[in-house]
């Protein structure tokens, strides 16, 4: 085995580089059972799950696997020209997901694929289904959904050119130890990376349950508390006061400001109900604050904005009355989940009428600034793990 791996041959192609003597390259219309086959141009709004399944690129995960939580139907007199079956490997042929594959397999019950997608049946006794769906997940791969995207002025690759895709070939019983590797080695690294998540997420949630309970009874667990009389609060610490929000800040929205004055770069930044928009030539405010998003479906959401900017009318400003600390002042919002204030109309909108008379627990000064140190570095390590989740949901090839 270590010699005929050792020797190599040039593919004769540019991004394959050399591969082991004893394997072929071939076109993939040249390994197929059948020509390549686009599938039905039907809408799939069928649900019907006495029907065969209507297969779309939205209903494959990145990991390839099937999802479970979308489901399209065709009737029975259309699907049956659009069959998929064991082994075969659908081809994503335009859009943003054009080169995806996936590999049909393991599914119970029948199943037919819609039009932008384009389905290749491996002939068996030239190509395994296995390792041709890990082949279209290789860099070779990429590399030649690149060229073929150079070549085009849209990113779009139909059958004609799919049938053209050089394919490597091992001997038939390589590739099926090839893929049968794949398949064990991959499924490892899912379980592991699956585990990593759950453990990611359990410490997500205990984390957020700590910035709760900071922002509500302080850093001190031994502190005598007492009956706070506000219902989502509870008990909190005995020396510690409730106001109204109010009491301590003064809300008012930001100042309009058209789209054509906003601009990717410029010298003062603006923020809106969603955080930053852009630049603009001139500013509203001059300090350090927190804001509210007062429209849209992320409304109550909480920013802050530092130094000179300018607050657009989507943004709540919350300026704070005597010494009262920003950060601790706009994690409380954060916690106390100021959406679910917001109206039902078809555009949501704070009531900041209503927000400001929320009762609220107001530790002294100085403690305040702990706390507020204390979530910085809770919060830091947070965004580091959300990082790492959103690495990991990318992770995985396994079919």
């Amino acid at each position: 085995m270590t010699s005929a791996y050792t020797e190599k041959k040039s593919s004769g192609v540019d991004w394959l580089g050399e591969i082991p003597r004893h394997w072929n390259i071939s076109a993939l219309k040249r390994v197929l059972s059948e020509p390549l086959k686009y599938g039905a141009t039907e809408a799939g709004d069928c649900d019907d799950r006495s029907f065969p399944r209507y297969l779309r690129i939205t209903d494959f995960d990145n990991d390839g696997s099937l999802r479970t939580d979308t489901f399209a139907s065709l009737p029975e007199e259309i699907a049956r020209d659009y069959y998929v079956n064991e082994g075969d490997v659908l081809f994503a042929r335009s859009g943003a997901t054009v080169g995806k594959t996936f590999l049909f397999r393991n599914y119970q019950g029948r199943a037919c694929f819609a039009g932008y997608l384009i389905k290749a049946s491996p002939a068996r006794h030239k190509l395994t289904p296995e390792f041709l769906y890990y082949f279209t997940k290789s860099p070779a791969y990429e590399a030649w959904r690149d060229f073929i995207f150079t070549q085009a002025t849209i990113q779009n690759i139909g059958a004609d050119k799919y049938a053209y895709l050089p394919v490597c070939l091992p001997p038939l019983p390589e590739q099926q130890r090839i893929a049968a590797y794949l398949d064990a080695s991959c499924a490892a690294i899912d379980a592991a990376v699956a585990a990593k998540r759950r453990q990611l997420e359990t410490l997500d949630a205990l984390r957020r349950s700590n910035i709760h309970r900071v922002v509500t009874r302080g850093l001190d667990d031994s502190v005598e508390l007492k009956k706070s009389a506000v219902e989502w609060l509870g008990r909190i610490p005995a020396h510690w006061a409730i106001k109204r929000i109010k009491d301590i800040v003064e809300l008012k929205s930001g100042d309009a400001i058209t789209s054509d004055s906003i601009t990717p770069i410029g010298e003062y930044p603006v923020f809106g109900g969603n955080g930053l928009r852009g630049y603009t030539t001139s500013f509203t405010h001059s300090g350090y604050y927190a804001l509210i998003g007062r429209q849209g479906a992320l409304c109550g959401n909480i920013n802050y904005a530092s130094g000179q900017f300018w607050a657009s009318e989507h943004a709540v400003v919350a300026t704070t009355h005597r010494k009262h600390d920003t950060f601790w002042f706009g994690e409380l919002l954060r916690v106390m989940n100021l959406n679910q204030y917001s109206n039902a109309a078809a555009q949501p909108g704070l009531a900041v009428d209503r927000i400001k008379f929320l009762r609220i627990p107001i530790p002294p000064y100085e403690e305040q600034i702990r706390i507020s140190s204390w979530l910085k570095n809770t919060i830091i390590k947070n965004e580091e793990m959300v990082s790492i989740q959103n690495q990991l949901r990318t992770t995985g090839v396994s079919p």
